[in-house]
């Protein structure tokens, strides 16, 4: 006989009875997580509320609210790229391209040769383009709440911040391979042009003048210019070089007198907002530096006086243009005016040939 212990009828049942306590005990414990505070479980008495507990666990239970879909990644355009890159105004590129210009006239003391011409009038597109790219880049927060700008494609959403970078990848290789073309010294000089196109976005959140920092960008593209065509860099070089930078302060000042108010609400630096109410006399006194600077390069390069001719016609020109910022201007005709900025420079470029060619 097993020397186990039978249980008697009465302890089955006193067992029976023990385990239906312990099994009600399980169906009514409620799990309360360490982050639910008791008290809001609980009634007057400090006993734990089943109506309360009980509609924190149907709660729990309940499915999750679905994620809102993610919005879908904008379908690559060509038209929106462009608009990324101003394909329809080059008055840009033009203002690039000028100065570049200017240099290789001076240099050459007349007509530079063809394959220098074309060069850096496709590297001034490919660069202003890949500029630009960059300024949408990292402006495209403050382009939305600026009404003449909240429609470029990256700041509306037609464009992808992605590929707008493979847009800049391309257009910067592009540019690369124009500049292999050069000689030795220009290649060693063009990482410095792609550094100070990638600043000058930047520039408007700390310095006052970032026009400034615009007019050094497109300045040097003088200089390799000059070192294009004569394989080093003569004093008459930087003579054209703060020319340029001088040039850019002020018709880039004129620029920026279309979004002053919008660049005042969102803190954005501008030479319009430093200047104030002394706009005309910086822009003035901007493009009289610049004309004196470019006379002297001139001087040294011997050039005739059909360019100082043309020299004085620009700048009274540009006296007239400074004495029109003495009183307010509307935006429709800052732009007209920054755009005249284009033909004095193309003056000044038919002065140069006209001094080296008469």
């Amino acid at each position: 006989m097993s020397s186990r212990t039978i249980p008697t009828q009465s302890g089955r049942a006193l067992h029976r009875k023990m385990m239906g306590k312990r099994a009600e005990r399980c169906r009514t414990t409620i799990f309360i997580p360490k982050f639910i505070r008791r008290s809001q479980l609980t009634d007057a008495s400090g006993a734990i509320d089943s109506a309360r507990s009980l509609g924190y666990v149907d709660a729990m239970a309940l499915p999750l609210p679905d994620a809102p879909p993610l919005a879908p990644a904008p379908q690559f355009s060509w038209s929106a790229v462009a608009r990324l890159v101003r394909l329809r105004s080059q008055t840009g590129t033009w203002l690039l391209l000028l100065p570049t210009l200017w240099a290789l006239v001076l240099a050459a003391r007349g007509l530079p040769p063809w394959q220098l011409v074309l060069v850096f009038a496709l590297g001034s597109f490919l660069m202003r383009s890949a500029g630009v790219v960059l300024n949408d880049l990292a402006d495209r927060s403050f382009d939305r709440q600026v009404a003449r700008t909240k429609q470029r494609p990256l700041a509306c959403g037609d464009l992808s911040p992605a590929q707008a970078a493979v847009v800049l990848a391309a257009l910067l290789a592009l540019a690369a391979g124009l500049v292999c073309l050069l000689n030795t010294a220009t290649i060693l000089l063009s990482p410095v042009a792609v550094l100070l196109a990638a600043l000058y976005p930047f520039a408007k959140r700390f310095v006052h003048v970032p026009q400034a920092m615009l007019g050094i960008a497109f300045g040097w593209g003088t200089i390799m210019a000059w070192t294009a065509a004569r394989e080093t860099i003569d004093p008459s070089a930087w003579f054209v070089f703060a020319a340029t930078v001088c040039w850019a302060i002020g018709y880039d000042t004129v620029y920026a007198l279309q979004d002053r108010e919008d660049d005042r609400r969102i803190g954005v630096k501008s030479s319009a907002l430093l200047f104030g109410s002394s706009v005309w006399l910086a822009v003035g006194i901007s493009l009289a530096a610049m004309l004196t600077f470019l006379g002297i390069a001139g001087w040294l390069m011997q050039i005739g006086w059909f360019f100082y001719w043309i020299l004085a016609a620009v700048g009274l020109f540009c006296l007239k243009q400074t004495l029109a910022l003495r009183s307010p201007v509307a935006p429709p005709q800052a732009f007209r005016m920054f755009h005249q900025q284009g033909w004095a420079g193309t003056a000044l470029l038919a002065g140069l040939l006209g001094g080296f060619l008469f």
